[in-house]
């Protein structure tokens, strides 16, 4: 079974909450006497996981960032949907999906998983040659999610957005300059919505393959937002309207 790698004590913790039994050990920096610290280690022992004490270099060279916080764990990697056949032959409701053509930040990736989990989106998708895939920084911006969200790379994002059309998905794409509002847009069925790259936004065979094209309205002086936050408004309109329509 493949391994991953978490760091920082939202990561971390997430994963100890989420499955125990699947973190095979923790470095922690020995030197921190804090009250944070002191926490997080109980509930490791509690949870039965193997700690071991180190510095900041050999935590350093773990993780490879300085940004660990003091903790680095090694955990078996969870069993999620592997591709959209394994995803979408169990989901009992509408599918709600987030596909995102061109992200490339860790940082965005995670905070996009976090979101995705936050409002029930059943998976993230995105085509291999054009994203970043997951690692550590992503795993600790998604503070758990990266663990209980799909996230499923596919070679031809034109192709797999035209087999999810095929189960009867509508195919929802965002762009700046689309003249129907999100708020137009019923979500309480089938649907998944794309967001391109932050200044790039969608590839043009992408943008094509989109059924309909929405814009998010833009009332200040900026001109978009960031493509987690726009997920973020996306997702929660759709399950917004899904909760009104009891589903």
């Amino acid at each position: 079974m493949s391994r991953r790698l978490f760091f920082g004590f939202h990561a971390v913790v997430a994963r100890l909450r989420h499955d125990a039994a699947s973190v095979d050990e923790i470095y922690y920096d020995a030197s921190r006497p804090d009250r944070r610290m002191q926490d997080f280690l109980r509930m490791a022992k509690e949870a039965g996981v193997r700690l071991i004490a180190s510095d900041e270099q050999r935590l350093l060279s773990i993780a490879g960032t300085r940004r660990h916080q003091g903790v680095v764990a090694r955990a078996q990697a969870l069993s999620l949907a592997r591709n959209l056949d394994e995803l979408l032959d169990v989901i009992e409701e509408p599918p709600l999906l987030l596909v995102l053509d061109g992200v490339t930040d860790p940082h965005n990736l995670g905070a996009c998983l976090r979101v995705a989990d936050g409002a029930g989106a059943h998976a993230v998708i995105a085509p291999r040659d054009k994203s970043v895939g997951l690692n550590a920084t992503v795993a600790k911006v998604a503070s758990g999610a990266a663990d209980t969200v799909p996230y499923i790379m596919v070679t031809n994002l034109a192709r797999s957005l035209r087999e999810l059309r095929e189960r009867d998905i509508r195919i929802v794409g965002t762009a700046d300059t689309a003249e129907k509002s999100l708020y137009e847009m019923d979500f309480t069925r089938g649907v998944a919505l794309v967001m391109g790259s932050e200044g790039d936004g969608m590839r043009r065979l992408t943008r094509e393959t989109c059924d309909e094209l929405v814009s998010i309205p833009m009332s200040g002086q900026v001109e978009s937002l960031n493509v987690s936050v726009a997920s973020g408004v996306c997702l929660y309109e759709a399950r917004r309207q899904r909760m009104a329509a009891g589903k």
